[in-house]
This record gives C-alpha cells, sequence and structure tokens, in this order.
C-alpha cells in the first residue's frame, strides 16, 4: 500500500514508489528507490518533483497521508464531475473515419521521416512541406478526431519518433477544436505539433536511441532538442510564430520546473500550456523499450494529477474532452456482465459512450458483437452501464476487429 506525500515530509529512510512527475521531465534512473540521504531530497526537489508516493511496507510511513489507493478515488471523483459538463459534438462515427483516418497516419507518419531527414542533412524545413497532411489531419479531426487518436496509440518502436509526432500533432488540433478554435489556429497548431520534435535531429543517436533512461550529461544534451528545433523553425522564416512557440513550449512546466525556458504561469503561452499537455498524454501511454504504456484513463487520471503543480487545471480539465473519460478502443466491463469496447462518445453524456458489447464474462463465451448506447433507456438502445475498467491483457483479447 502506497502513500502520497509531498517532497517536504520527505526524509532519509523512506522507499519512494512512484515519482509524481512526468518521465520526460527528470532523469532519475529509476521510478522506485530508497532514499538514503538528504542528497537524495535535494535532487528531487530541485528536478521540481512536489508529491511523491512512498511504499511504508519498505521504509519510513507517514501515517496520516493518503493511501493510493484514496488518491485515486478522488482523482476519478473529480474526472466524472468535470465530464459531466463537458458534452461531447456530434459527429460522424469512429468506424466511418477510420479507414481515412489509418490512410491519412501512414501519410502523415513518412512525411515526418522525410522532412526530419532533410533537416538532418542541414537542408531548410518550409512550412509548405507539412501544411497539405495538416490539413488533412484536421479534416479527419473535425469528422471524428477519436479514429485518429486511436490510431496513434498503435507505434512501432522504429518509428517512434516519427509516430510521436503525428500523434501531439493529432492531439493538439483535437484539442485546440474541443476549445473553439478558429480554423487558423488548429492549422498552425497542427504545423507545430508535427515538427515540435525537429531538434532531436541535431542530437546524437546514442542519446535518442538509448534503451533505458538517460545518464543527467545525456539528459543535459537531450533538452538542447528544444532550443535546436527552435533554431530551426526560425531559419526558414517561413513558420508562424505560434506554430514555433509549440516547439519552444512543450516541455515547460505550469509552476516553473520545466525547461527551456523555465517559464511559469500564464508566461507560457496557452497553446505551449496545451502542447506540454499532448505531449505527456502521448509519451506516457506509448510502449518504450524501458517502460510499459499506460492505459488512455490512467494516462488522463495522471494528468489530473499532475495538473496539481505541472499543467494548467483548466487545460487539464479540458482535456478530458479531447480523451473522454471512456476513450475509443478502451475496454470495458458492463452491470450486464458482458465485455464491450468503447466506439465513441454518446450525444449527451461523456460517461455513457456507445460501445460494441461481443463477449460474456457469466458465461465466458464470445457473443454476436451488438452496440449499445449507453445514454439510452431499456428499450431505445441502452439499458447498460460501465461498471469497471478492463485490460484486453487481462481478458487475453485483441479488440482491433471489434472496433
Amino acid at each position: 500500500m502506497s502513500r502520497k506525500i509531498p517532497v517536504s515530509q520527505l526524509k532519509p529512510g523512506m522507499y519512494i514508489s512512484e515519482l509524481g512527475l512526468d518521465w520526460l521531465s527528470h532523469n532519475f534512473l529509476r521510478k522506485s528507490f530508497a532514499v538514503t540521504n538528504d542528497d537524495v531530497i535535494r535532487r528531487i526537489v530541485e528536478s521540481g518533483i512536489r508529491e511523491v508516493y512512498i511504499d511504508p511496507a519498505r521504509g519510513l510511513d507517514v501515517v496520516d497521508a493518503p493511501t493510493g489507493e484514496e488518491v485515486q478515488a478522488e482523482i476519478e471523483r473529480e474526472m466524472v464531475e468535470v465530464a459531466l459538463h463537458l458534452p461531447p459534438a456530434r459527429r460522424v462515427t469512429v468506424s466511418e473515419e477510420m479507414l481515412q483516418a489509418s490512410v491519412i497516419s501512414d501519410e502523415a507518419c513518412r512525411i515526418v521521416r522525410e522532412v526530419m531527414n532533410h533537416a538532418r542533412l542541414g537542408l531548410q524545413v518550409q512550412a509548405e512541406q507539412v501544411e497539405p497532411i495538416v490539413d488533412r489531419i484536421t479534416q479527419s479531426i473535425l469528422r471524428n478526431g477519436n479514429a485518429l487518436i486511436y490510431l496513434t496509440r498503435i507505434k512501432s518502436k522504429d518509428d517512434y519518433t516519427f509516430q510521436h509526432s503525428v500523434a501531439v500533432c493529432t492531439l493538439l488540433v483535437a484539442f485546440c477544436r474541443a476549445l473553439g478554435m478558429d480554423a487558423e489556429t488548429l492549422h498552425l497548431a497542427g504545423i507545430g505539433g508535427l515538427l515540435h520534435d525537429i531538434g532531436k535531429v541535431r542530437i546524437d543517436s546514442a542519446i535518442l536511441n538509448k534503451p533505458g533512461p538517460l545518464s543527467h550529461s545525456q539528459f543535459e544534451r537531450m533538452k538542447n532538442h528544444v532550443t535546436e528545433g527552435v533554431h530551426i523553425l526560425r531559419e526558414a522564416k517561413s513558420f508562424h510564430p505560434t506554430s514555433i512557440l509549440v516547439a519552444e513550449q512543450h516541455h515547460e512546466r505550469y509552476d516553473g520546473s520545466g525547461y527551456a525556458g523555465g517559464l511559469a504561469g500564464n508566461a507560457i503561452s496557452q497553446i505551449g500550456q496545451m502542447a506540454a499537455i499532448c505531449d505527456v498524454y502521448d509519451a506516457i501511454t506509448s510502449q518504450r523499450i524501458y517502460r510499459r504504456p499506460m492505459s488512455p484513463h490512467q494516462a488522463t487520471a495522471k494528468i489530473f494529477e499532475w495538473s496539481k503543480f505541472h499543467f494548467n487545471p483548466e487545460l487539464a480539465h479540458q482535456f478530458l474532452r479531447v480523451i473522454g473519460i471512456y476513450p475509443v478502443g478502451a475496454l470495458v466491463k458492463l452491470e450486464s456482465g458482458r465485455l464491450a469496447v468503447v466506439l465513441g462518445q454518446s450525444e449527451s453524456s461523456l460517461l455513457k459512450p456507445v460501445v460494441r458489447a461481443f463477449y460474456d464474462t457469466r458465461h465466458q463465451c464470445v457473443i454476436t458483437p451488438f452496440e449499445i448506447d449507453l445514454s439510452q433507456p431499456l428499450g431505445h438502445g441502452g439499458g447498460d452501464r460501465i461498471v469497471s475498467h478492463e485490460t484486453a491483457e487481462r481478458w487475453g483479447i485483441d479488440l482491433s476487429p471489434f472496433l
């Protein structure tokens, strides 16, 4: 049983089970370790970490601190409360958009790879190289962003950098749309999202491809990809300042603990604050050699938790409109005992999505798949409710045939 405490209560002799900060923002080699001396605590504070989880079974305890289960229950309650006031927009179905989204995702990865290879060779990058694919991504988002967002979660080891760029672009465009921003802002934000990591072409490949956490010196070198990327985009003279802000500020944190500028609060542009959320969300939901991915629901809960310090709380709440309490492709268990995959949000509530049921857990058998709009009453296509999140790994199920 873990407990969550502020770093001000850390003492030598405690055992940290989880650091309260996304792994992109620190270079501790492990996420769990013993606090052996005050120097360890100093490094934690200097990294901008404000809260940690401790394991009382392996070190000193703080008996009045909330348990990990209590913290997660409170986060779930807050997310549900926020979702009650965020009705989703009406769009085409995920199934209708999936084929086009797949073609767009593949093409976007090809273009990012090509642009980054040109930049690596010292060739100048131009906005017109990416504008057409950003327009296509935006149109897909306007039809149904859930399809492309779902597809961008599927990444290969060799193409991770390019696929991550496409994912951040997709999430950022969807985020802008959810906030009601104009078409030009969606377009400029998308360009910035697609090229936010272009500075990595000037980072040693041994650091980029290291199959494990970076050393302190390597992490400091990796941070330089932000300033290198800004230089590449400004040098081209064809990129709008809004697009450049995405590359410049996607590692800034709301409490000032980020980089490269150490900006805090509203000194970070709104688009920069949004890009930071999108960048972290995609990173923690992606499979890496040394880190297992979080589910979309777990990642959204972490964004909520970290927004106490590191992200703008209001924007973290609004991010639910992009991902949802029950994201497309999520596996859920219904009160009826059926397993179902989430297809999309209903017109009335983020808490009652449209799902496709396909397995009966009570009889342990596959059933003929059928759709249920959980916002509808019994007799009108509904009459069931979600009782728990599930994982495909636990049930040994490939969900793709049911989407």
